[in-house]
């Protein structure tokens, strides 16, 4: 719950504490968790205090992926690239 405090609070000072605490728990995942978190530190704090994201980005990303699935086996590219791309891009 502190960590969930700490990414809606925006406010990443208090996060070396609290990776601190959950190393020194006897939770094994919560440690390895918190091992991870300690690895990447800049960018967990980045990812707390800016206001970007890749949503949208990793959005496209699995629906590509998706649709690519679903083809595989099926058809060739020209029936892809028709499911892929919107009715008004399409050559």
């Amino acid at each position: 719950m502190r960590f969930n405090g700490i990414l809606r609070s925006k406010k990443p000072e208090a996060l070396d504490e609290w990776i601190d605490g959950a190393i020194d728990t006897e939770l094994t995942a919560i440690m390895r968790f918190a091992s991870v978190l300690r690895r990447d530190i800049d960018a967990i704090k980045n990812a707390i205090e800016l206001p970007w994201s890749n949503g949208q980005a990793e959005g496209q990303i699995n629906r590509l992926k998706t649709l690519k699935r679903a083809m595989y086996g099926r058809a060739g590219p020209e029936l892809m690239r028709a499911r892929m791309l919107p009715l008004n891009h399409r050559l």
